[in-house]
């Protein structure tokens, strides 16, 4: 096949040609929320019309529009179904087991009050399995351990979509700071540049979005009745994101950082203890008990109970933690035989994306890498089959379960391979572009809305990484253009894209799936859309006060080191 030309205006007319490029996110977003179709089927559709739009509005040839949909839904099998089916295989062998009520339980013993749990098991429990391996595994299990506490599948997905938030950008061992990295300069010192920049924007929004969570469930009043705690979470999570992103590198932020905000947290709550205890898990005012009649938290279970419950999360964290070391990595994968890089014919190098998009023309790859041992889905399955055989079951009643898992996922699936197919046609077929212009048209407005851009990006893809991917390069090029910071447009990119998190259709399936709440994703979408929103914005605004305001400013770091930046 011929090269192909990305089209960025193809009506003649930016606002029209910048609507229709919308148009696939709009037919998923509003037959979720707005239509109440299931979530496959608002994907399949969103697909069909991003699909007919790169054939017929952008004009990219049909063969090439066919690959690059086929491109995004082989890399969500392997890349995103991989690690979603086999984190649920787990989570259901310890319900069978039992051991996922003593994890409940044990949590839950902490303290009693509904509104420090969410605090505990959204926010830092939730930010550690970030940290840990991303790709929906935080939604998962702190939204199972939700419920389990009582709350209502629908508070459990929302809320653990709001919290799953601020940590998002240094997920997966600091995966999305390293990818915006690879598509700026690529150095080692720059990518410990926006490891910092992103920790400048980040811990402040790490002690807005526990205050947040629990205002969402309760209301602002018996929120600051708790103020302290809400603060101590946050707090204790925010400096040390701050020091270790801006002193030592991504790799290890969330996981440091939650664990020293849950022992802090859990400490702190031996000392001081609430007027009155939330005992309700519907966050409503006749659910509170003057905290002498509240009934103490008390487990109930043997201390060996309790370790058998945390092995099989310790094991996974364990796993997910070495997995995710490059040198780890690099022993796992032998090309040819153990890791694959696939390069998808018709498609790969054959896309080139040209002015306003870039500076400079360049081919587009598309290469699916897959690890068949070092992939992240592997490192999971691996943790559940240890696990499954300490807690008793056998080979065959391992395979039984895992198929088992397979089957009741099965929208899920589809869903999700809709959703990333209609993602990489948008990307490939340049209507990504198209919206990205669009705000860069803002002029000195850009901040905030080049801060929009990421959160786009990440409803779209699914992830900060992706976000980072898509757009990373187009925002140094367009701060260059206007004259502030490409650093801190390449960081706004992350930042920003985290508050997209909760709206994308791939964690919404996740937390509906965890929760029991298949079938009800529009009405997750409706209970955290708005809060997405808000959150971006206030991101938005922070990033603008750092581009032109004192003492911001200050914090902006090397300001016009990647001046030279080219596009890769």
């Amino acid at each position: 096949m011929e090269l192909w030309s990305q089209v960025y205006d193809p009506f003649g007319n930016t606002f029209l040609s910048t609507l229709v490029a919308a148009l696939p996110v709009l037919v998923l977003m509003g037959g979720l929320g707005f239509f109440h179709m299931k979530a496959h089927v608002a994907a399949v559709l969103g697909l069909v019309v991003a699909f007919a739009l790169a054939v017929f509005v952008v004009k990219m040839p049909l063969g090439m529009a066919g690959m690059a949909a086929y491109f995004g839904a082989i890399f969500s099998l392997v890349g995103i179904c991989w690690i979603i089916v086999n984190l649920m295989f787990l989570y259901r062998l310890t319900m069978k087991s039992g051991l996922f009520q003593v994890l409940q339980d044990s949590i839950g013993a902490i303290t009693s009050d509904r509104r420090l749990q969410l605090v505990l098991i959204a926010f830092c429990f939730g930010a550690f399995f970030e940290g840990a391996a991303g790709g929906g595994t935080p939604v998962a299990v702190t939204g199972a351990i939700l419920i389990g506490l009582g709350f209502s599948p629908l508070a459990a997905s929302g809320l653990s979509l709001i919290a799953n938030t601020a940590p998002v950008a240094y997920g997966g061992l600091g995966t999305p700071i390293i990818v915006l990295n690879s598509v700026t300069l690529n150095t080692d010192e720059y990518l410990l540049q926006l490891s910092a920049m992103v920790g400048r924007q980040l811990p402040f929004f790490s002690v807005i979005v526990p205050f947040w969570l629990v205002i969402t469930f309760c209301g602002f009043k018996r929120a600051m009745a708790i103020w302290p705690a809400i603060l101590v979470g946050g707090i204790t999570f925010a400096i040390p994101q701050f020091l270790i992103s801006n002193y030592h590198g991504p790799w290890l932020v969330d996981m440091v950082s939650a664990m020293i905000s849950m022992v802090a947290l859990a400490l702190f709550l031996r000392v001081w203890k609430p007027k009155d205890v939330m005992v309700a898990a519907d966050g409503s005012a006749s659910g509170m008990v003057p905290y002498a009649e509240a009934v103490k938290a008390n487990h109930g279970h043997s201390p060996e109970r309790v370790r058998q419950a945390w092995m099989p999360w310790v094991i996974l964290t364990v796993i997910l933690f070495a997995w995710g070391l490059p040198i780890v990595k690099g022993w796992l994968n032998t090309k040819g035989i153990t890791y694959f890089e696939y390069q998808i014919p018709g498609l790969h190098k054959l896309v080139q994306r040209v002015a306003p998009a870039v500076a400079t023309p360049h081919t587009e790859g598309a290469v699916l890498k897959f690890g068949l041992i070092s992939a992240t889905g592997t490192g999971i399955l691996i943790a559940a089959i240890i696990s499954g055989l300490m807690m008793g079951f056998k080979v065959k009643e391992l395979v039984s379960n895992w198929l088992e898992t397979l089957w009741v996922m099965r929208y899920s699936i589809i869903t999700i391979v809709a959703m990333i197919a209609l993602s990489y046609t948008t990307r490939y077929s340049g209507m990504d572009a198209i919206l990205g212009l669009a705000f860069a048209n803002t002029g000195w407005l850009y901040p905030f809305f080049g801060t929009l851009i990421g959160w786009i990006g990440v409803a779209l893809t699914g992830t900060d990484a992706g976000s980072n991917a898509l757009f990373g390069s187009q925002q140094q090029i367009t701060a260059n253009k206007i004259g502030i910071s490409p650093t801190l447009m390449a960081a706004a990119n992350s930042s920003g894209g985290v508050m997209g998190k909760m709206i994308d259709a791939q964690s919404i399936v996740v937390a509906g799936v965890a929760t029991g709440y298949t079938g009800k994703e529009g009405v997750i979408l409706r209970y955290v859309f708005w809060h997405s929103i808000a959150l971006a914005s206030l991101v938005g605004l922070f990033v603008m006060l750092q581009a032109y305001v004192w003492p911001f400013t200050e914090m902006v770091i090397d300001p016009g080191v990647a001046a030279t930046a080219t596009a890769h």
